[in-house]
């Protein structure tokens, strides 16, 4: 996304001056990024890493209440991920999703189960039809990435911990002629990996 025109077009974009504008935004909620539509002002060099960590000038952020700042304000725009004040617009390097699951809640059981993820930038989601999981596999290695959708196609990664809970919630359903082994939620079921697969690995 950082481009050759990108330094010309952020010199006086900062992160600074970003939380400056959320924070006069920011109400009760979420801002509604999806209603601003201010000017493009480049790209600023903030980068979220793949474990979460947010970094600018290739310094990790060390405060959670600026990081949680930040991510109130992120929006995703095609590929491309930005962070949106009603007076400007600046593009971010994402390595992988911008958030990520570090935990989530089991209530109910069979059908009525529900899967409520905490993400580390305080997030909550209830996995179900308007948050759906899904699992890409590495076509090399077969490793799973497993993801859930947190809200206006932001997704956070389910870290390692939390998947290998999922797993021992498994179950095996038959979806379009196969079984496949996956997890419930909100009367959803979310397919992980083929059954026979799962069976020979």
């Amino acid at each position: 996304m950082i481009n050759s025109l990108s330094s010309q077009n952020s010199v006086n974009i900062s992160a600074d001056s970003i939380a400056a504008s959320a924070r006069a935004a920011k109400g009760r909620g979420l801002p509604p990024v999806h209603k601003w539509n201010p000017p493009f002002c480049g790209d600023l060099d903030m980068r979220i890493a793949r474990d979460g960590t947010w970094f600018y000038l290739g310094t990790p952020i060390g405060r959670p209440e600026l990081v949680r700042l930040f991510s109130t304000i992120l929006r995703k725009d095609g590929d491309d991920y930005f962070l949106v004040t009603p007076v400007e617009k600046v593009g971010i390097t994402v390595d992988d999703a911008p958030f990520v699951a570090v935990d989530f809640e089991v209530e109910g059981e069979g059908e009525s189960q529900v899967l409520t993820f905490l993400t580390n930038v305080a997030d909550e989601a209830a996995a179900g039809p308007d948050h759906p999981i899904r699992v890409e596999r590495d076509p090399e290695t077969g490793e799973p990435s497993p993801y859930v959708l947190i809200r206006d196609r932001l997704e956070a990664l389910i870290d390692r911990k939390s998947f290998y809970r999922l797993v021992d919630l498994g179950e095996t359903q038959e979806v379009e002629g196969t079984d496949w082994f996956g997890v419930r939620s909100s009367g959803e079921f979310f397919p992980i990996i083929p059954a026979a697969e799962l069976s020979t690995s």
